[in-house]
């Protein structure tokens, strides 16, 4: 008995050294698997990164849309100061915003483009 006992003893002794030489190696590829995979597709990733780069360069061509366009109010705004007004410039407001008309312009008037037809009928 002595005899199967020592081969049993030596195979389980290569089959756990087998296991080893497999499964420690596979448990370290499923770890760096893991970590590859959330360094790409992570929140924090290669590809959020290129979205948000995406997102930034948006931005930043809104403000300077917007930038451009305070700097286009400002200039017109500064233009309406007491101290240097602009007679042409007020006087282009007033009419816009009271609806008037200077007695020598002329006034083409265009049709209507839509005309609602009657509820009741």
């Amino acid at each position: 008995m002595s005899v199967i006992t020592n081969v049993t003893d030596a195979m389980g002794r290569y089959a756990l050294n087998a296991a080893k030489q497999v499964v420690v190696p596979a448990i370290g590829a499923c770890v760096l698997a893991y970590f590859v995979y959330y360094a790409v597709h992570g929140d924090r990733g290669i590809l959020a990164k290129h979205q948000m780069d995406l997102q930034i360069r948006e931005a930043e061509r809104l403000l300077e849309e917007v930038r451009d366009e305070r700097t286009r109010l400002e200039i017109r705004a500064d233009r309406l100061r007491h101290d240097r007004l602009d007679i042409d410039l007020l006087e282009e407001r007033a009419r816009e915003m009271l609806n008037f008309a200077h007695p020598r312009d002329v006034v083409v008037p265009l049709p209507k483009l839509y005309v609602p037809e009657a509820v009741g009928e």
